[in-house]
């Protein structure tokens, strides 16, 4: 069977008999004498299913439990366990444990057991294919929420769809927040009103005003008509302001106003209109570090911030990942007129493990260019960038806890930075493109990072 078993025993008589019995079922199986030992094979191979046990010396059921789960959720534990310890085995079960088994193990049983694993592996995958080629499993543009902490987001949005109330939506780079703007907007009785967004950070602080608020004929060099902003534009639905954070503090002073009294005026006119848009802001940058910098209006945040919502990152969510995956390969595959039949077990292993410091915007990216590559119709790991197929680093770093995420992900920006400035020349708009964000975000990256 095309399935990889991890037996972790640290008795080698039993660890023996165990690995025999299930390569006799067809089987691969990877031995393991101790806990460290297994998460060095999980992340250097794909494993579907550990059979642990769950006393051993250095490390608990419990811990290499968790370990397992923080390197690649999908891979599926059964716990062996003695009589006296069932209690904490179940205790493990809602950790994330499918189901646990007593010694001395009963082999009949355990056969039975991995076969109901595998067999429910591939109903789920049988099934997530026929609910995407029969219905639109997604709620909203592609957003996909089996994660519990999707769901949420997802319900916070619906519930609040009604509401009048302002909402600022959090996240990093390439998470999501336009989508989730538009699931509050066309989930509510805004639906058939205009859904208009603009993003402060592609916008120089010239026109920043002018697109949000338009102008008269005549207001500054170069107004040679009236022009309507994004206020009026979005009248009775929605203005989705992206990048909240760039717009500068004289600027954030009119937008307050707009957000306390509900007028505006364009640019050279002193008529008051109505500004009568549900406002849905977002930023990846941090406004209330901002505020105690002086570079953010507290009492602009508190406007905003009526309803909040946070995006998690891909890395959190990591149960999304297979999903997302297979709707990026149809469509791609179909993009470019490629047969692309699905993802080999090794290829998406890399996938589950990765950290993604660009979310699912990395990974639609890294898919579309694997279906470009790929020379057969499987998307094999070596199709796969370079970077996901060394994922032992960012492993150990996600299982070790010692706080260097950040500073991973801060090298890994650097990196690509001084990449796309090599190969554009040292221009920065250019450099801009290649990297998918505006040049005023480059420029503030730049500065952040000490970057000449």
């Amino acid at each position: 069977m095309d399935y990889t078993i991890l037996v972790v025993e640290d008795e080698p008589v039993q660890l023996e008999s165990l690995a025999g019995f299930l390569s006799k079922q067809g089987y691969r199986v990877v031995k393991a004498s101790h806990p460290e030992q297994a998460l060095q094979s999980i992340r250097n191979s794909a494993v579907d299913i550990v059979l642990s046990d769950f006393k051993m010396p250095g490390m608990s059921g419990v811990k290499l439990l968790e370990a397992i789960k923080a390197i690649n959720p999908s891979i599926q534990v059964i716990i062996m366990t003695a009589y006296g310890t069932v209690e904490s085995a179940t205790d493990a079960m809602k950790l994330g444990a499918v189901d646990y088994i007593t010694k001395p193990i009963d082999l009949y049983r355990l056969q039975v057991l991995i076969r109901n694993i595998v067999e429910r592996k591939q109903l789920i995958s049988e099934n997530r294919l026929l609910r995407e080629q029969l219905t639109d499993r997604f709620s909203v543009d592609g957003i996909i929420a089996e994660s519990s902490a999707m769901s949420q987001v997802l319900n916070v949005a619906g519930r609040i769809a009604d509401s009048n109330a302002s909402v600022l939506i959090t996240g990093e780079t390439g998470t999501g927040k336009e989508l989730i703007a538009r699931t509050v907007h066309f989930s509510g009785s805004r639906h058939n009103n205009p859904f208009v967004a603009v993003n402060c950070a592609a916008l120089p602080d010239t026109l920043l005003e002018s697109e949000l608020f338009g102008h008269e004929k005549g207001a500054f060099t170069g107004a040679d008509r009236q022009r309507k902003g994004r206020f009026e534009t979005a009248e009775g639905g929605t203005l989705f302001i992206d990048e909240v954070g760039e717009i500068p503090l004289s600027l954030q002073v009119k937008l307050l106003r707009v957000l306390q009294e509900k007028t505006f005026e364009r640019i050279g006119s002193n008529i008051s209109l109505q500004a009568n848009a549900r406002i849905v802001a977002a930023t990846n940058r941090d406004l209330e570090a901002m505020i105690r910098e002086g570079s953010f209006r507290q009492d602009l945040f508190y406007r905003l911030n009526v309803v909040s919502i946070r995006i998690p990152p891909l890395r959190e969510r990591r149960e999304d990942i297979p999903p997302l995956v297979e709707g990026f390969i149809r469509r791609f595959a179909s993009e470019n007129n490629k047969r692309i039949a699905g993802i080999s077990r090794e290829a998406m292993d890399s996938l589950m493990k990765y950290s993604y410091p660009g979310n699912v915007r990395e990974l639609e990216n890294i898919i579309q260019q694997s279906v470009v590559l790929s020379r057969s119709e499987t998307i094999m790991r070596n199709d796969l960038p370079v970077r996901l197929n060394d994922g032992s680093e960012i492993s150990d770093q996600v299982t070790s806890g010692d706080g260097a995420f950040t500073e991973k992900v801060e090298a890994f920006e650097k990196s690509l930075i001084l990449d796309a400035l090599g190969v554009s020349g040292q221009v920065q708009t250019r450099a801009a493109e290649l990297l998918g964000i505006s040049e005023r975000h480059l420029r503030y990256k730049l500065k952040k990072y000490g970057m000449k």
